[in-house]
């Protein structure tokens, strides 16, 4: 019994699983502190800040990521070497041009009316420079399949920025710069940490080429359109949210938003034992492999999504006043967040049709896909917003994207190799069978 506990936990699906769901448990116990102890108006300036924060930031991890993970998997230890080093050279390049930004707008953010605005100028670039280390720790662990590793750098994240966040509450110096400073330290944190213990791979900068350093680069040029356009959704939600209904109305919605991370759980964690999985077997000339790999995944999600979906939109009031507290109770908050449960059967397609498209080198195609996406997400939020003055709409025009990207998505993959949608759903619910069995330890389930 203790060896099949042993083996169970050792197992790279428990890892990535574990990992996503104590980070994801930690990222609501943040937010449920910042809600329930800033006002809403300061709430949604923290939202819009770290938000646009992020998306600026997806220049970088959109750019390096994928490509990273497509090159550094299953390749021999002096490809690894070289991948690594340029990875970092293209880093530390990405970096110095974010930074600049920040530092050129330095002298005019204190002009800017709006707190969240004014917040990003001022300090995006400490973030970037500081987030630089860990980040590329994690392209380097993911390629390498240690998701032990990556629990680590994201507890060494998380769980100091929760360690702040509290000691502001308890000495009294709860504020929303005071988070943001915090923030900035558990980034900082988390990199000194990465570099003491060699993860980053930091020592291989010198072992970088110009042949590595253009594969990187012509891969991530299209990858970083894709990724970047993906986070654009959420952005122009907020800003179109932000600029008509205002930062109340904001802090109302992305709570109910926040309460998705139990739907991107998995889908975290699947999308990094999938991708490594979907690159070696395209490594290999594989199409067939490439193919039943995707439709394991997005098949055995979109299965485990449909039972969630249902227990989540029952009690969806439940988590939006324990993480809320009083003051979200009645708001729009609980129905957003059924809306978002609603749509999410249609996440797994998207996202790993999307991630197989990058894998085969196809990145292209992704691109030019979300930006039709993002065209019809903006037009759908301001319908939404004229037909309903209210966080409704926007929430409500969420769909028309996301089955946008599913349909390009599968079209393209069929010129790729043919295969039926409903197919997906048959392999999902066989593999599901497989996991319950791997799980239980049981050689067979009958039925």
């Amino acid at each position: 019994m203790l060896t099949k506990v042993i083996n169970l936990i050792r197992n790279k699906y428990f890892l990535s699983l574990a990992g996503n769901v104590i980070m994801s448990g930690l990222g609501l116990v943040t937010m449920t502190l910042i809600y329930r102890s800033l006002s809403l108006s300061e709430a949604g300036t923290w939202v819009f800040f770290q938000s646009t924060l992020l998306v600026v930031d997806t220049v970088r991890s959109g750019f390096l990521t994928t490509a990273f993970i497509k090159f550094y998997a299953g390749a021999s230890k002096e490809r690894t070497a070289e991948v690594a080093g340029s990875a970092w050279f293209l880093g530390l390049c990405i970096t110095a041009l974010l930074v600049s930004i920040s530092v050129v707008a330095l002298p005019f953010s204190n002009d800017i009316k709006d707190e969240g605005w004014m917040m990003f100028f001022k300090y995006s670039g400490l973030y970037y420079a500081f987030s630089l280390p860990w980040f590329l720790a994690t392209c380097v662990i993911q390629g390498e399949q240690q998701f032990d590793r990556l629990l680590y750098i994201r507890l060494s994240n998380q769980g100091s920025f929760i360690v702040f966040i509290v000691l502001l509450i308890v000495f009294g110096h709860m504020s929303i710069l005071n988070v943001l400073f915090a923030y900035l330290t558990s980034n900082l944190i988390t990199s000194i940490f990465a570099l003491a213990k060699s993860w980053s791979r930091i020592t291989t900068l010198k072992h970088r080429t110009t042949q590595s350093i253009k594969d990187l680069f012509n891969f991530g040029k299209y990858s970083v359109g894709t990724a970047l356009s993906a986070n654009m959704f959420g952005i122009s939600d907020n800003i179109i949210i932000n600029q008509t209904l205002g930062k109340a109305a904001l802090a109302i919605y992305n709570l109910g938003q926040t309460l998705m991370q139990l739907v991107e759980i998995p889908l975290r964690s699947f999308a990094l034992t999938g991708m490594p999985e979907l690159a070696a077997a395209y490594n290999q000339n594989s199409r067939v492999e490439v193919i039943r790999i995707m439709k394991k995944y997005t098949g055995m999600l979109s299965v485990m999504l449909i039972p969630a979906a249902l227990i989540g939109c029952a009690l969806a009031d439940l988590p939006i006043y324990i993480i809320g507290g009083g003051k979200y109770a009645g708001t729009e908050a609980a129905n957003v967040f059924r809306l978002f449960l609603t749509f999410s059967i249609l996440y797994p397609s998207d996202r790993f049709f999307a991630l197989t498209l990058d894998v085969i080198h196809k990145p292209k195609i992704n691109f030019y896909k979300v930006l039709v996406m993002l065209a019809v997400n903006v037009g759908s939020d301001f319908l939404g917003y004229h037909l309903t003055h209210s966080v409704y709409g926007i929430a409500f025009a969420t769909i028309m994207p996301v089955a946008t990207g599913a349909l390009i998505g599968f079209w393209a993959l069929n010129q790729y190799s043919s295969f039926s949608f409903l197919s997906i759903f048959k392999v999902g619910y066989q593999e599901t069978i497989a996991l319950i069995q791997q799980a239980l330890g049981k050689r067979k389930l009958q039925g």
